[in-house]
């Protein structure tokens, strides 16, 4: 899965609305030890029958269970059955079902098998039911209300802007809402799924669809069957009036389900798919191992994407126009991520949901290994970095160890640890092995525990045979160990002595981590490296050198997680790092040092370079680096900032250009900016026209005025918002919640909201307060429990009441107080 994390990372426009939410404390649950699941029975085969009513959501259900005992005889079977109604359960022998008594709690179902059954003797359990996943979250916690398992989108057809769908989600336990079963991940087995859908709609499942038979009814049944032993989190069934792109991969079908008006660039989408699979299978040296590969996308996923086996589950994001893709394909980390899961995660799973590490953590990883591959070292580096400065972020993650057998709820688990921190530990390991040891070590992990569990303890063992070395120390600080080293650098060259010195202080409350780093040292284009193994709080390394160095390197490699302080260093030495050692992170290290120190020529000198770097991301950092405010920069850079927005190959660079022109207010780039109004990139047309709005607002309201008449998303559709807000005028408050309303949940949703508020308080129409006051409390309450702690604070403590603060000051200086103190009533009504 690749789970939105959102940050709340509050937006400057309008700045009166930023704010810190409160942090949680560590609960009394967290000295409950989470066991690898005992294993009584052994699911075998799971043959379902499912067919749906969209009127009432419910999924009407018979469902035929083969299972044995795992090692112990046993005459009960325990098996999760969430929020159904049970109308039968009986065992199977043969074509006769015999009735058996069991009871039901609402969560479980508990068989009185017909007798005792000894390991190696199958039996079959037969159930008739109905799932009922809307009526699931009577009396249940708030982790279920948003755990329904089965989801019926738009299924009585009542929103026009919305496809009617049917989808599922597994992960972690919810399965068992749909289909009974052991809801376990360390369980695993074939399935046959019978599906009986109106005849309009395509279904997706796992494997392959074998039969297809049309009802007298108008509907039709889809068989589908997998032959190959999964875990029940990966079930799926999709269902919705889809168009289905097909691709190839070694005669095995890639396919592609998207909505019909995104027909036409689902390759652009999704295309690289064959590619990436002979990718990972080159580098595990494990061939693809199912029979098909599907991707469908669907309305109201909040979960970003689900690596169902053979058939990943995609958020609507997934899907970009033509347009979208001009600023590059903002979805195909997330492909790449959910795809390894098929080797990580599918085919080995963990073996608790303590261990997600040897799932989450590879598929967070595969990212970086993807984009290096693909677009170059420095697009994987740059990959690396983003979601190393994640995890760094995060203090509260820091305290928490990897592979965790003590936590509050299973969700939690799906954190920026197991995710970036993981993702980066392996980039280590990678380095510190050697691709081929440890590519070979994975392939041995692989291939012993196919279609089977394993965890991080079986990872070391499999990397240990294969390289020959002890890694006990490694998985000790990094899998089951908290935190990360704090670093503070010093360097320092001795004339008389012709020797340079390196101090390395660990500066964190954990004991000292055992580093083995590289240390380079440069006279001018001649690198010297100096492996080491820092393993102390406080040591020091000393190398004899013939002249004062022009750099030394700390982490040659820039593979460390890791925080790091540097002193010593000149500004000289971080520009010889920038031209010379040259990794992607050595260039960011390079901007960032000049970025404090613009009253320096070479400073300024090196940012202006860096404005034309080889990598997209550093071009836009050097842009945001550069303090146009002095007039030395201001000068320095104009040239270059021109070049770039007129003619850089990447369009978000050239967006970034256009904001920066903004500042000089010359007709020359008057009429730039002017033209990229109407770019085909939504990225630049959006740039150019906030950058528009800092020289001639009524302009900007004109062009925006005319654009929102047009088909417009992402940058561009935020950008008008931003202009009519700023305006506030009540005709153009529909565009505002109609843009806003259809955001899926996410990044975007949370920072616009924002916008939404600064409309409600500056608009004076009362029905246009409320209707901006509802479409923040309809988010409010459609954000999932995973993100309440964070975003429903914001929404409800500081948006809602903002709103009806300003316009209690208002009141105070209007002359239709009245009718500002309805706004204010009806404000504070909707405040929970």
């Amino acid at each position: 899965m690749k789970k939105l994390l959102v940050l709340l990372c509050i937006a400057a426009f309008p700045a009166l609305f930023r704010a810190q939410t409160a942090g949680t404390t560590a609960d009394s649950l967290l000295s409950i030890y989470r066991a690898v699941p005992e294993k009584i029975n052994d699911l075998v085969h799971t043959k379902l029958e499912a067919r749906f009513d969209y009127d009432k959501s419910y999924m009407y259900g018979k469902v035929w269970i083969t299972l044995e005992p795992h090692f112990y005889s046993t005459d009960s079977l325990v098996l999760d059955a969430k929020g159904m109604e049970i109308e039968a359960v009986a065992i199977a022998k043969r074509t006769v079902t015999t009735p058996l008594k069991y009871q039901y709690d609402g969560r479980q179902l508990h068989i009185k098998l017909d007798k005792v059954y000894k390991k190696g003797e199958q039996y079959k359990i037969y159930i008739k039911y109905i799932s009922k996943p809307d009526e699931l979250a009577k009396g249940g916690s708030e982790a279920i209300r948003d755990d329904k398992g089965l989801y019926f989108i738009n299924p009585r057809g009542e929103d026009k802007n919305k496809p009617t769908q049917i989808w599922t989600q597994g992960e972690t336990e919810s399965t068992s809402v749909w289909c009974p079963t052991i809801d376990k991940p360390n369980q695993k087995c074939t399935q046959e799924f019978f599906l009986i859908v109106p005849s309009k709609y395509v279904t997706l499942s796992n494997g392959k669809l074998l039969q297809q038979q049309k009802n007298a009814d108008g509907t039709r049944t889809d068989y589908w069957k997998m032959d190959l032993p999964h875990s029940p989190y990966l079930f799926f069934i999709g269902v919705g009036d889809y168009a289905i792109v097909k691709d190839i991969y070694k005669g095995k079908e890639v396919s592609y389900y998207v909505e019909k008006e995104y027909a036409g660039v689902a390759k652009k989408i999704f295309g690289n798919t064959p590619e990436m699979i002979a990718f990972f299978e080159k580098i595990t040296g494990v061939s693809y191992p199912w029979p098909k590969y599907s991707q469908i996308t669907g309305r109201d996923y909040v979960s970003g994407a689900m690596e169902n086996t053979t058939a990943t589950m995609h958020q609507e994001n997934a899907q970009q126009d033509s347009r979208q893709l001009l600023d590059g394909n903002s979805w195909e980390s997330t492909i790449a991520h959910e795809l390894f899961h098929h080797w990580f995660g599918d085919y080995v799973t963990a073996k608790s949901w303590s261990n997600l590490t040897v799932n989450e953590s590879f598929a967070n990883f595969s990212q970086v290994l993807w984009k290096e591959y693909k677009y170059g070292k420095d697009a994987g580096d740059a990959e690396n970095y983003k979601d190393m400065q994640q995890y760094l972020s995060s203090p509260e993650d820091a305290k928490k160890i990897l592979v965790r057998y003590h936590y509050k709820d299973k969700d939690d688990m799906f954190d920026l640890v197991s995710y970036q921190k993981g993702g980066r530990i392996l980039n280590m390991l990678k380095n510190y092995l050697g691709e081929d040891a440890f590519y070979q070590g994975l392939h041995l992990y692989l291939t012993s525990h196919k279609f089977n569990n394993a965890e991080a303890h079986q990872l070391r063992l499999a990397l240990e045979e294969v390289s020959g070395r002890d890694l006990n120390w490694f998985f000790n600080q990094w899998y089951f160990g908290s935190g990360h080293p704090k670093l503070n650098i010093h360097y320092a060259y001795n004339d008389s002595s012709k020797t340079v010195s390196v101090n390395v202080k660990q500066t964190q409350s954990e004991p000292a981590f055992i580093l083995p780093v590289a240390i380079d040292i440069y006279n001018g284009k001649n690198k010297t490296r100096h492996n080491v193994w820092v393993d102390k709080k406080d040591q020091a390394f000393t190398f004899t050198v013939a002249v004062e160095p022009d750099l030394v390197n700390f982490d040659g490699d820039k593979i460390l997680l890791c925080e790091k302080k540097e002193t010593g260093k000149s500004l000289a030495n971080y520009i010889h790092q920038y031209y010379t050692a040259g990794l992607y992170v050595d260039r960011r290290e390079a901007i960032s040092a000049c970025a404090l120190l613009q009253d320096s020529t070479a400073a300024v000198d090196l940012l202006k370079t860096a404005l034309k770097d080889r990598s997209r991301e550093l071009r836009i950092f050097a842009l945001h680096s550069a303090d146009l405010k002095k007039e030395n920069v201001k000068q320095v850079v104009e040239s270059t900032i021109f070049s770039v927005a007129r003619g850089d190959q990447e369009p978000t660079v050239r967006a970034e250009a256009l904001m920066a022109l903004s500042i000089y207010d010359k007709p020359i780039y008057r009429e730039l900016i002017q033209k990229s109004v109407n770019d085909s990139s939504y990225s630049v047309a959006g740039a150019a026209i906030l950058s528009l709005n800092q020289l001639d607002k009524a302009a900007a309201y004109a062009e925006a005025k005319k654009l929102s008449a047009t088909k417009t998303k992402d940058k561009m559709a935020e950008a008008i918002s931003n202009v009519f807000a700023e305006n506030s005028k009540v005709e153009d408050l529909d565009y505002v919640l109609n843009w806003y309303n259809a955001l899926p949940f996410g990044q975007a949703k949370v920072e616009n909201a924002n916008t939404v508020a600064y409309y409600a308080i500056q608009v004076n129409n009362t029905e246009a307060v409320k209707k901006a006051t509802d479409a923040l409390v309809a988010f409010r309450d459609q954000i999932p429990s995973a993100y309440q702690k964070d975003i429903y604070p914001f929404v409800n403590n500081v948006l809602l009441k903002t709103i009806a603060t300003q316009k209690t000051a208002m009141k105070n200086i209007s002359s239709n107080a009245a009718e500002i103190q309805e706004q204010i009533d009806y404000i504070n009504s909707k405040i929970k």
